[in-house]
């Protein structure tokens, strides 16, 4: 079965409201509904005193209408009384200011009062509910991510560190403390990350990230198996949040749920909303192994910074089906209900302050039929499967995020989602890879590496033989960098890597934004030496660059355009790299780099190493990971496709999606304007999906 549905909130509504709430699920086809996340003070509006009757009538009222329950545990928001009894389980920032209540994750998750209230609450639950009919899941906590630097944290972080370490002599050396006076001769000595005169230890800050993320597992796993030992039958997830503030390694995670349970909310109301839907996709099938599900999205709105964007007719549907082709057990969303009051009183919701007489409520009635009609092909569907891989490592965003790097810009995130977007608008379909946790790489004809800045001695030696065994390796700038501990390789950049690559960089030079470098043509000429034809389009921009070369830069429309068409071009980062067996595919032509390589290519073993010394344009990265991926043997899934038009084949369905505003036609279908098409293997067509 494919899930639909999302969270509701009865405790917001008055008691004839959740009537006319099951009928309309009913009407939409709602088959689950997540409860009870931010409830903890209508469940225990006192200390110790609970109130389970109106929960259990909303579970009673659900089970009846034929809706399952993902039921919450809700420790992500503790109630007045909570905070009053114990202050001292208030979050401290870096800053050292103990927060008030008044919102959402006002807690500290090394509090023992806190953990203890948590686990008092979740133990209640599943002692009252872990037989009833209608539960299908649990849903632990809500988006664990709060971050605290309390001295009741920097006691347990002091216990993590003695744990890792050993002791302090090997601390003291992974941390480089000589610098600066830093060594420490007692734990005690040793606090979280906290403002200080002026930059922190890079080191001392990566530690208390990773300790972070395990110490909310921690807490996690203390309500999971309470839950699970109340009926071992019933799944346990808990909703992974991505954003640059969580410190959470949910690649680690993955092992500790049941279900990979993922919030995703595109923050591009253009193009890149889909391509941010993809991206969030494959990702969490990399966490959930092939399996996963998205448990929030915002049905009707995209959040842009500083606006709320109305998605167009049809989107919700290509954006729902979208996270299922690539391996969903379905779409839910935040929220059912738009509430009237509170925070989030204009947060997108499948039924809104209009009521069910709205566009979005109709859209998904029709996407509710979709979903049942398809529910038993593809929920029985193994996941999308790919040729081509990317890697993500949650310590090297956070080691980037640190102080002291050469440049200001530098963004992780952005590097990988370049990446994957450039794979995306090849039209090859990609999964993750997890280095940082797993040194299994796969069968994958291709890997491409962006800006993995810590690997450890056991990652470097999977690389070295997944490219000798005959892999096809694409390392950007800014990896290899580090060992684990952020402590620099010495020898030259990129570390880890320079023996399968045949590159030494001995200088990074970081650009100043708008500075221009021209780079030769030489990818066209690596094109003929290895007897491929230059790619032919799917997105409308590639053709021009791939025709024109290779351009470099952060990716700004100016120089994806005009300036890609003048020559090849680089911006914001370049590199002097030295040669030490590579072949150089493209030279710098002018600026400080004039004459040096730019792009090289390395023979080693079987396969072959790619390095990108600069900060490709999104078209000329496309061009380049298009020309790597055909010499390795990666083809799109459906080649030919116009530039709107996706395809993502999962199982022996075929999922084709419009993302244009005009008709389009594939392989004797045609595509209304914003429309999903899914084809079998059997012949069978699914009407066409979306506005027509």
């Amino acid at each position: 079965m494919l899930f639909f549905g999302g969270d509701y909130n009865p405790e917001q509504w008055p008691e004839e409201v959740w009537t006319e709430d099951v009928a309309l699920m009913r009407q939409a086809g709602v088959n689950i509904a997540t409860v009870g996340v931010f409830a903890w003070s209508d469940l225990e509006p006192e200390p110790g005193r609970y109130e389970f009757d109106w929960l259990d009538r909303v579970l009673d009222l659900l089970h009846e209408g034929g809706i399952k329950v993902a039921l919450a545990t809700p420790t992500a928001s503790p109630p007045p009384w909570f905070t009053l009894a114990h202050p001292e389980a208030l979050p401290v920032t870096a800053d050292g200011i103990r927060l008030s209540h008044g919102s959402r994750d006002t807690y500290c998750v090394s509090s023992p009062a806190y953990r203890a209230a948590a686990r008092a609450v979740a133990g209640r639950l599943a002692e009252r509910y872990a037989h009833h009919p209608a539960l299908a899941m649990w849903h632990v906590h809500n988006e664990y991510g709060t971050d605290c630097r309390c001295d009741v944290t920097a006691a347990a972080f002091r216990l993590w560190l003695q744990k890792k370490h050993g002791d302090l002599g090997t601390l003291n050396e992974a941390w480089t403390t000589s610098f600066w006076s830093q060594r420490y001769s007692e734990w005690a000595q040793i606090a979280p990350p906290r403002a200080t005169q002026y930059m922190p230890n890079p080191a001392h800050v990566l530690d208390f990230r990773r300790f972070l993320s395990d110490e909310l597992l921690d807490g996690f796993i203390e309500q999971r198996d309470l839950l699970r030992a109340a009926n071992p039958a019933v799944p346990v997830t808990t909703n992974f949040v991505q954003g640059g503030w969580v410190s959470v390694d949910h690649a680690r995670w993955a092992e500790e749920v049941d279900v990979v349970a993922v919030d995703h909310y595109p923050d591009d109301a253009g193009p890149g909303a889909e391509e941010q839907t993809a991206f969030a996709a494959d990702l969490a099938r990399g966490w959930g192994g092939g399996s996963w599900l998205l448990m929030e999205t915002g049905p009707n709105l995209i959040y842009t910074r500083g606006r709320m964007h109305a998605k167009e007719p049809g989107r919700l549907t290509r954006h729902s089906l979208g996270y299922v082709a690539r391996g969903s057990s379905g779409a839910m969303y935040f929220q059912w209900r738009q509430p009237r009051g509170g925070a989030e009183l204009f947060h997108s919701a499948l039924v809104p302050h209009a009521g069910p007489d709205t566009p979005v409520f109709r859209e998904a009635v029709a996407l509710g039929r979709t979903l049942r009609t398809l529910s038993p092909k593809a929920a029985d569907a193994p996941p999308p499967t790919a040729s081509v891989a990317v890697t993500w490592d949650a310590p090297s965003w956070w080691a980037l995020q640190g102080p002291g790097l050469p440049a200001a810009d530098i963004d992780y995130l952005a590097a990988v989602r370049q990446a994957h977007r450039a794979l995306y608008r090849a039209k090859l379909q990609a999964d993750f890879v997890f280095p940082g946790v797993s040194t299994a790489l796969g069968d994958y004809r291709m890997i491409v590496v962006p800006q993995l800045y810590l690997v450890s001695d056991e990652a470097a030696a999977a690389f070295r033989d997944y490219v000798a065994a005959g892999g096809t390796l694409v390392v950007t700038y800014l990896s290899g960098i580090a060992e684990p501990d952020t402590r620099i390789r010495l020898g030259g950049y990129p570390g880890a890597f320079r023996e399968i690559l045949g590159v030494r960089v001995v200088e990074w030079h970081p650009q100043a934004p708008g500075t221009v470098i021209t780079l030769d043509d030489g990818l066209a000429g690596a094109a003929a030496s290895a007897g491929l034809a230059a790619s032919s389009g799917s997105a409308a921009s590639s053709g021009s660059a791939a025709s024109a070369g290779l351009a470099a830069s952060s990716g700004s429309a100016a120089s994806s355009g005009s300036a890609a068409s003048a020559g090849l071009i680089a911006e914001r980062w370049i590199e002097r790299v030295e040669t030490a067996g590579a072949a150089t595919i493209s030279r710098y032509v002018d600026g400080p780099m004039a004459g040096a390589p730019a792009i090289t290519r390395n023979r080693y073993g079987a396969g072959s190493a790619w390095y990108v010394s600069a900060g490709l344009t999104d078209d000329s990265l496309q061009a380049l990971l298009r020309q790597v991926a055909a010499e390795a043997g990666a083809e799109p899934v459906l080649p030919g496709l116009p530039s709107e038009v996706e395809a993502v084949r999962r199982g022996d369905l075929l999922f084709l999606f419009n993302h244009g505003d005009q008709p389009a036609a594939v392989d004797r279908v045609t595509l209304p304007p914003g429309g999903v098409r899914i084809r079998s293997a059997d012949g069978v067509e699914g009407p066409p999906v979306g506005r027509g």
